[in-house]
Protein backbone atom coordinates (compact mmCIF):
# COMPACT_ATOMS: atom_id res chain seq x y z
CA UNK A 1 0.00 0.00 0.00
CA UNK A 2 1.23 2.98 -0.95
CA UNK A 3 0.71 6.17 1.32
CA UNK A 4 1.37 10.20 0.32
CA UNK A 5 2.15 12.56 2.60
CA UNK A 6 1.42 15.90 1.54
CA UNK A 7 2.35 20.03 2.30
CA UNK A 8 4.69 18.94 4.90
CA UNK A 9 5.84 22.31 6.62
CA UNK A 10 9.69 20.54 6.41
CA UNK A 11 11.45 17.29 5.54
CA UNK A 12 14.15 17.04 7.16
CA UNK A 13 17.19 14.97 7.02
CA UNK A 14 16.84 14.30 3.36
CA UNK A 15 19.42 12.28 1.87
CA UNK A 16 19.75 11.57 -2.22
CA UNK A 17 22.33 8.64 -1.09
CA UNK A 18 22.80 6.99 1.49
CA UNK A 19 25.87 8.27 3.97
CA UNK A 20 27.19 6.67 6.72
CA UNK A 21 27.95 9.79 9.59
CA UNK A 22 28.78 13.34 8.86
CA UNK A 23 31.72 14.95 11.52
CA UNK A 24 32.87 18.39 12.14
CA UNK A 25 31.60 21.07 10.09
CA UNK A 26 29.35 18.71 8.18
CA UNK A 27 27.10 18.25 11.42
CA UNK A 28 26.31 21.97 11.01
CA UNK A 29 24.26 20.98 7.64
CA UNK A 30 21.05 19.75 7.92
CA UNK A 31 19.67 19.35 4.48
CA UNK A 32 15.52 19.86 3.83
CA UNK A 33 13.14 20.29 1.83
CA UNK A 34 10.08 22.89 2.44
CA UNK A 35 6.64 22.27 1.03
CA UNK A 36 7.44 18.51 0.56
CA UNK A 37 5.50 15.25 -0.05
CA UNK A 38 6.62 12.37 1.14
CA UNK A 39 5.90 8.60 -0.24
CA UNK A 40 5.92 5.44 1.26
CA UNK A 41 4.95 1.98 -0.03
CA UNK A 42 4.65 -0.79 2.99
CA UNK A 43 7.64 -0.24 4.85
CA UNK A 44 9.42 1.73 2.64
CA UNK A 45 10.71 5.23 1.40
CA UNK A 46 10.29 5.24 -2.41
CA UNK A 47 9.99 9.07 -3.06
CA UNK A 48 9.92 12.57 -1.92
CA UNK A 49 10.46 16.31 -3.31
CA UNK A 50 8.85 19.25 -3.40
CA UNK A 51 5.14 20.02 -3.58
CA UNK A 52 4.90 20.71 -7.00
CA UNK A 53 6.33 17.25 -7.90
CA UNK A 54 4.23 15.60 -5.63
CA UNK A 55 2.45 12.47 -7.59
CA UNK A 56 -1.47 12.35 -7.87
CA UNK A 57 -2.85 8.77 -8.17
CA UNK A 58 -2.15 7.86 -4.72
CA UNK A 59 -5.02 5.46 -2.58
CA UNK A 60 -4.36 7.38 0.53
CA UNK A 61 -3.32 10.61 0.94
CA UNK A 62 -2.01 12.27 4.33
CA UNK A 63 -2.53 16.52 5.24
CA UNK A 64 0.71 17.82 6.99
CA UNK A 65 0.26 21.17 6.68
CA UNK A 66 1.98 23.16 9.36
CA UNK A 67 3.53 20.06 10.39
CA UNK A 68 7.15 18.65 9.86
CA UNK A 69 8.61 15.43 9.14
CA UNK A 70 12.27 13.67 10.06
CA UNK A 71 13.49 10.40 10.92
CA UNK A 72 13.08 8.26 14.41
CA UNK A 73 15.16 8.97 16.60
CA UNK A 74 18.06 6.35 16.73
CA UNK A 75 19.29 5.07 20.10
CA UNK A 76 22.31 3.55 20.23
CA UNK A 77 22.98 3.46 23.78
CA UNK A 78 20.05 2.06 26.12
CA UNK A 79 19.77 -0.60 29.25
CA UNK A 80 15.80 -0.80 28.91
CA UNK A 81 15.96 -4.72 29.99
CA UNK A 82 16.33 -4.49 33.46
CA UNK A 83 13.96 -4.78 36.70
CA UNK A 84 12.56 -2.63 39.18
CA UNK A 85 14.00 0.32 39.74
CA UNK A 86 16.48 2.24 42.14
CA UNK A 87 14.64 5.15 43.20
CA UNK A 88 16.21 4.78 46.81
CA UNK A 89 19.56 5.76 45.59
CA UNK A 90 18.29 9.08 43.62
CA UNK A 91 17.09 9.75 47.03
CA UNK A 92 20.43 8.95 48.11
CA UNK A 93 22.35 11.03 46.19
CA UNK A 94 20.26 14.01 46.98
CA UNK A 95 20.94 13.44 50.40
CA UNK A 96 24.92 13.58 49.74
CA UNK A 97 26.34 10.14 48.55
CA UNK A 98 28.09 9.94 45.06
CA UNK A 99 27.63 7.26 42.51
CA UNK A 100 30.95 5.85 44.12
CA UNK A 101 29.80 5.29 47.23
CA UNK A 102 26.44 3.99 46.53
CA UNK A 103 28.52 1.61 44.43
CA UNK A 104 30.64 0.44 47.22
CA UNK A 105 27.90 0.61 49.67
CA UNK A 106 26.40 -2.72 47.67
CA UNK A 107 24.04 -0.08 45.46
CA UNK A 108 24.49 0.66 41.63
CA UNK A 109 25.13 -2.24 38.98
CA UNK A 110 24.91 -4.84 41.68
CA UNK A 111 22.14 -3.90 42.95
CA UNK A 112 20.10 -4.56 39.58
CA UNK A 113 21.62 -7.22 39.45
CA UNK A 114 20.58 -8.96 42.53
CA UNK A 115 17.11 -7.78 41.37
CA UNK A 116 17.39 -8.97 37.79
CA UNK A 117 18.48 -12.60 38.88
CA UNK A 118 15.33 -13.04 40.85
CA UNK A 119 13.10 -11.79 38.39
CA UNK A 120 11.54 -14.73 35.66
CA UNK A 121 12.54 -14.11 31.92
CA UNK A 122 8.35 -13.53 31.40
CA UNK A 123 8.20 -10.56 34.19
CA UNK A 124 11.28 -9.45 32.92
CA UNK A 125 10.30 -9.34 29.49
CA UNK A 126 6.76 -7.40 30.04
CA UNK A 127 8.65 -4.91 32.06
CA UNK A 128 11.46 -4.28 29.16
CA UNK A 129 8.80 -4.63 25.95
CA UNK A 130 6.38 -1.59 27.96
CA UNK A 131 9.97 0.53 28.42
CA UNK A 132 10.46 0.09 24.84
CA UNK A 133 6.68 0.88 23.62
CA UNK A 134 6.83 4.23 25.49
CA UNK A 135 10.61 4.96 23.91
CA UNK A 136 9.01 4.42 20.13
CA UNK A 137 5.98 6.68 21.43
CA UNK A 138 8.36 9.17 22.27
CA UNK A 139 10.27 9.16 18.68
CA UNK A 140 12.57 6.57 18.89
CA UNK A 141 12.84 4.12 15.89
CA UNK A 142 16.25 2.27 15.96
CA UNK A 143 17.85 1.12 19.70
CA UNK A 144 20.57 -0.83 20.83
CA UNK A 145 20.00 -2.47 23.88
CA UNK A 146 23.19 -4.11 26.68
CA UNK A 147 23.10 -6.90 28.91
CA UNK A 148 25.07 -6.42 31.96
CA UNK A 149 22.39 -6.76 35.18
CA UNK A 150 22.86 -10.13 35.07
CA UNK A 151 26.53 -10.97 36.52
CA UNK A 152 26.04 -14.85 36.35
CA UNK A 153 26.44 -17.21 33.18
CA UNK A 154 22.18 -17.96 33.58
CA UNK A 155 21.51 -13.87 33.85
CA UNK A 156 23.10 -12.57 31.23
CA UNK A 157 21.68 -15.36 28.87
CA UNK A 158 18.51 -14.57 30.60
CA UNK A 159 19.25 -10.53 29.80
CA UNK A 160 20.00 -11.51 25.86
CA UNK A 161 17.08 -13.89 25.34
CA UNK A 162 14.83 -11.04 26.39
CA UNK A 163 16.27 -8.71 23.87
CA UNK A 164 16.06 -11.81 20.73
CA UNK A 165 12.33 -11.67 21.83
CA UNK A 166 11.43 -7.96 21.52
CA UNK A 167 13.37 -8.20 18.22
CA UNK A 168 11.10 -11.07 17.36
CA UNK A 169 7.81 -8.90 18.53
CA UNK A 170 8.97 -5.55 17.12
CA UNK A 171 9.45 -4.12 13.66
CA UNK A 172 12.60 -1.94 14.42
CA UNK A 173 15.85 -2.27 14.66
CA UNK A 174 16.75 -3.76 17.85
CA UNK A 175 20.50 -4.31 18.51
CA UNK A 176 22.29 -6.36 21.30
CA UNK A 177 25.22 -5.71 23.25
CA UNK A 178 27.04 -8.16 25.46
CA UNK A 179 28.19 -6.27 28.66
CA UNK A 180 29.16 -8.91 31.08
CA UNK A 181 31.58 -6.58 32.10
CA UNK A 182 29.49 -3.76 33.33
CA UNK A 183 30.36 -4.32 37.18
CA UNK A 184 32.45 -7.03 39.48
CA UNK A 185 29.59 -9.49 41.33
CA UNK A 186 29.90 -9.01 45.26
CA UNK A 187 31.49 -12.57 45.36
CA UNK A 188 34.56 -11.64 43.03
CA UNK A 189 34.98 -8.58 44.60
CA UNK A 190 38.81 -10.04 45.57
CA UNK A 191 38.82 -12.17 42.32
CA UNK A 192 38.47 -9.87 39.37
CA UNK A 193 40.57 -12.09 37.42
CA UNK A 194 38.21 -15.37 38.03
CA UNK A 195 34.59 -13.23 37.00
CA UNK A 196 36.88 -12.02 33.78
CA UNK A 197 37.82 -15.54 33.15
CA UNK A 198 33.90 -16.44 34.12
CA UNK A 199 33.18 -13.73 31.33
CA UNK A 200 35.76 -15.05 28.54
CA UNK A 201 35.33 -19.06 28.92
CA UNK A 202 31.39 -19.27 30.06
CA UNK A 203 29.48 -16.54 28.72
CA UNK A 204 31.01 -15.76 25.56
CA UNK A 205 31.31 -19.49 24.02
CA UNK A 206 27.12 -19.52 24.84
CA UNK A 207 26.75 -16.08 23.69
CA UNK A 208 28.24 -16.86 20.28
CA UNK A 209 26.75 -20.29 20.30
CA UNK A 210 23.08 -18.88 20.25
CA UNK A 211 23.75 -15.89 18.48
CA UNK A 212 22.31 -13.61 21.04
CA UNK A 213 24.79 -10.09 20.32
CA UNK A 214 26.32 -8.15 17.88
CA UNK A 215 28.58 -6.24 19.73
CA UNK A 216 30.55 -6.64 22.89
CA UNK A 217 31.13 -3.39 25.26
CA UNK A 218 32.85 -3.39 28.83
CA UNK A 219 32.65 -0.42 31.42
CA UNK A 220 36.50 0.50 31.40
CA UNK A 221 36.77 3.10 34.18
CA UNK A 222 38.64 3.33 37.71
CA UNK A 223 36.86 0.75 39.98
CA UNK A 224 35.00 -1.30 37.25
CA UNK A 225 37.30 -2.85 34.75
CA UNK A 226 40.90 -1.58 34.22
CA UNK A 227 42.24 -1.07 30.45
CA UNK A 228 44.40 -4.60 30.60
CA UNK A 229 40.57 -6.25 32.04
CA UNK A 230 39.13 -4.37 28.87
CA UNK A 231 41.69 -5.23 26.33
CA UNK A 232 41.85 -9.20 27.65
CA UNK A 233 37.75 -9.00 27.15
CA UNK A 234 37.49 -6.97 24.01
CA UNK A 235 40.10 -9.45 22.35
CA UNK A 236 38.39 -12.90 23.36
CA UNK A 237 35.17 -11.08 21.98
CA UNK A 238 36.53 -10.35 18.23
CA UNK A 239 37.79 -13.98 18.07
CA UNK A 240 34.06 -14.42 18.10
CA UNK A 241 33.19 -12.03 15.81
CA UNK A 242 31.60 -9.60 18.23
CA UNK A 243 31.97 -5.61 17.52
CA UNK A 244 33.66 -3.45 20.17
CA UNK A 245 31.08 -0.73 21.43
CA UNK A 246 32.87 0.57 25.00
CA UNK A 247 31.94 2.34 28.12
CA UNK A 248 35.08 5.19 28.56
CA UNK A 249 35.73 8.10 30.29
CA UNK A 250 32.89 8.39 32.05
CA UNK A 251 34.69 9.77 35.74
CA UNK A 252 38.49 9.43 34.25
CA UNK A 253 40.77 9.04 31.36
CA UNK A 254 43.17 6.05 31.62
CA UNK A 255 43.48 4.98 27.94
CA UNK A 256 39.75 3.22 27.27
CA UNK A 257 39.66 5.18 24.26
CA UNK A 258 43.27 4.13 22.97
CA UNK A 259 42.13 0.35 23.94
CA UNK A 260 38.88 0.95 22.11
CA UNK A 261 39.96 1.99 18.91
CA UNK A 262 42.56 -0.62 19.08
CA UNK A 263 40.13 -2.91 18.74
CA UNK A 264 38.00 -0.97 15.72
CA UNK A 265 35.52 -0.19 18.29
CA UNK A 266 32.49 0.77 16.11
CA UNK A 267 31.80 3.43 19.28
CA UNK A 268 32.95 4.56 22.24
CA UNK A 269 30.42 5.97 25.00
CA UNK A 270 30.58 8.48 27.71
CA UNK A 271 32.88 10.50 26.99
CA UNK A 272 32.39 12.89 29.75
CA UNK A 273 35.88 13.41 30.61
CA UNK A 274 38.24 14.30 27.26
CA UNK A 275 41.41 15.17 27.01
CA UNK A 276 43.58 16.29 24.17
CA UNK A 277 45.16 12.94 23.59
CA UNK A 278 41.72 11.22 23.65
CA UNK A 279 40.30 13.73 21.21
CA UNK A 280 43.47 13.11 18.72
CA UNK A 281 43.34 9.24 19.33
CA UNK A 282 40.05 8.94 17.53
CA UNK A 283 40.64 11.43 14.65
CA UNK A 284 40.53 9.69 11.48
CA UNK A 285 38.97 6.30 12.73
CA UNK A 286 35.90 4.51 12.12
CA UNK A 287 35.09 4.84 15.60
CA UNK A 288 31.79 6.78 17.03
CA UNK A 289 31.89 9.24 20.03
CA UNK A 290 28.66 9.00 21.68
CA UNK A 291 27.60 11.10 24.57
CA UNK A 292 25.15 10.67 26.90
CA UNK A 293 23.84 14.16 28.02
CA UNK A 294 20.80 13.21 30.26
CA UNK A 295 23.12 10.78 32.24
CA UNK A 296 25.06 14.01 33.09
CA UNK A 297 21.85 15.84 34.04
CA UNK A 298 20.86 13.34 36.16
CA UNK A 299 23.88 12.40 37.96
CA UNK A 300 25.24 16.16 37.65
CA UNK A 301 28.35 15.26 36.15
CA UNK A 302 30.26 17.31 33.11
CA UNK A 303 28.77 16.62 30.18
CA UNK A 304 30.97 15.64 26.97
CA UNK A 305 32.42 18.46 25.55
CA UNK A 306 31.03 18.33 22.37
CA UNK A 307 31.97 21.83 20.76
CA UNK A 308 35.70 20.71 21.07
CA UNK A 309 35.37 17.59 19.68
CA UNK A 310 33.13 18.47 16.78
CA UNK A 311 35.28 21.82 16.18
CA UNK A 312 38.01 19.11 16.11
CA UNK A 313 36.60 17.98 13.06
CA UNK A 314 35.32 14.55 15.10
CA UNK A 315 31.83 13.12 14.77
CA UNK A 316 29.15 12.67 17.58
CA UNK A 317 26.31 10.60 18.21
CA UNK A 318 23.72 11.15 21.08
CA UNK A 319 21.91 8.51 22.92
CA UNK A 320 19.72 8.03 26.14
CA UNK A 321 21.79 5.56 28.06
CA UNK A 322 18.14 4.49 29.26
CA UNK A 323 18.83 2.79 32.74
CA UNK A 324 17.40 2.60 36.23
CA UNK A 325 20.60 3.92 37.94
CA UNK A 326 21.80 6.74 36.25
CA UNK A 327 19.65 7.53 33.75
CA UNK A 328 15.71 6.67 34.16
CA UNK A 329 14.62 8.19 30.83
CA UNK A 330 14.49 7.21 27.23
CA UNK A 331 13.34 10.67 25.83
CA UNK A 332 15.61 11.38 22.71
CA UNK A 333 13.50 14.61 22.24
CA UNK A 334 15.13 15.87 25.75
CA UNK A 335 18.44 14.18 24.74
CA UNK A 336 18.58 16.34 22.00
CA UNK A 337 16.92 20.02 23.53
CA UNK A 338 19.95 18.38 26.28
CA UNK A 339 22.28 18.59 24.20
CA UNK A 340 21.79 22.12 22.63
CA UNK A 341 21.49 23.73 26.33
CA UNK A 342 24.21 22.05 27.78
CA UNK A 343 26.62 21.20 25.49
CA UNK A 344 26.13 24.13 22.99
CA UNK A 345 25.32 22.08 20.32
CA UNK A 346 23.16 23.88 16.95
CA UNK A 347 20.17 22.23 16.12
CA UNK A 348 21.66 20.85 12.94
CA UNK A 349 24.16 18.81 14.66
CA UNK A 350 22.27 17.76 17.71
CA UNK A 351 19.29 16.32 15.04
CA UNK A 352 22.32 14.91 12.80
CA UNK A 353 23.87 13.48 15.80
CA UNK A 354 20.97 11.78 17.26
CA UNK A 355 19.54 10.60 13.33
CA UNK A 356 22.39 9.40 11.36
CA UNK A 357 25.26 9.35 13.42
CA UNK A 358 23.08 7.19 15.93
CA UNK A 359 22.74 5.21 12.97
CA UNK A 360 26.21 4.45 12.38
CA UNK A 361 26.96 3.94 16.00
CA UNK A 362 24.44 0.52 16.03
CA UNK A 363 25.57 -0.27 12.14
CA UNK A 364 21.84 0.86 10.89
CA UNK A 365 22.99 3.19 8.60
CA UNK A 366 21.61 1.39 5.24
CA UNK A 367 18.33 1.03 7.31
CA UNK A 368 17.31 4.16 9.13
CA UNK A 369 18.72 7.34 10.41
CA UNK A 370 17.74 9.79 7.02
CA UNK A 371 14.59 10.07 4.81
CA UNK A 372 16.43 8.32 2.10
CA UNK A 373 14.85 6.54 -0.77
CA UNK A 374 14.62 2.59 0.02
CA UNK A 375 15.25 2.87 3.25
CA UNK A 376 12.93 1.67 6.15
CA UNK A 377 9.85 4.35 6.73
CA UNK A 378 10.52 5.45 10.80
CA UNK A 379 9.54 9.12 10.84
CA UNK A 380 8.25 11.71 13.20
CA UNK A 381 5.55 13.50 12.40
CA UNK A 382 5.14 16.96 14.25
CA UNK A 383 2.31 18.97 15.58
CA UNK A 384 2.75 22.61 14.03
CA UNK A 385 5.79 24.15 14.76
CA UNK A 386 7.50 27.30 13.56
CA UNK A 387 10.85 25.53 12.82
CA UNK A 388 13.09 22.39 13.33
CA UNK A 389 14.40 24.89 15.80
CA UNK A 390 11.80 25.00 18.33
CA UNK A 391 12.36 21.05 18.77
CA UNK A 392 14.99 21.61 21.28
CA UNK A 393 13.88 25.32 22.38
CA UNK A 394 10.44 23.93 23.76
CA UNK A 395 12.20 21.13 25.59
CA UNK A 396 9.34 20.44 28.14
CA UNK A 397 6.63 19.99 25.83
CA UNK A 398 5.70 17.19 23.56
CA UNK A 399 5.91 18.03 19.56
CA UNK A 400 4.93 14.61 18.51
CA UNK A 401 1.92 14.59 16.26
CA UNK A 402 2.55 10.71 14.98
CA UNK A 403 5.27 7.99 15.21
CA UNK A 404 5.10 5.58 12.15
CA UNK A 405 7.36 3.02 12.62
CA UNK A 406 7.76 0.09 9.36
CA UNK A 407 5.60 2.56 7.73
CA UNK A 408 2.02 2.21 10.19
CA UNK A 409 2.06 4.86 12.51
CA UNK A 410 1.96 3.66 16.16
Amino acid sequence: MKILFTNIKELIQVRETTITKVSGKDMRILPTIKNAFLLIENDKIIDFGEMKNAPTSVSKTIDCTGKMILPTWCDSHTHIVYAGNREQEFVDRINGLTYEEIANNGGGIVNSAKKLQQTSFDDLYQQSAKRLEEIMQLGTGAVEIKSGYGLTVEAELKMLRVIKKLKENYNLPIKATFLGAHAFPTEYKNNKEGYINLIIDEMLPKIAEENLAEFIDVFCETGYFSVEDTDKILSAGKKLGLIPKVHVNQFTTIGGVQVSIKYNALSVDHLEVMNDNDIDALKNTGTMPVALPSCSYFLSIPYTPARKMIDNGLPLALATDYNPGSTPSGNMNFVVATACIKMKMTPEEAINAATINGAYAMNVSNEVGSITKGKKANFIITKEIPSYGFIPYSFGSNLIDTVFIDGKSI
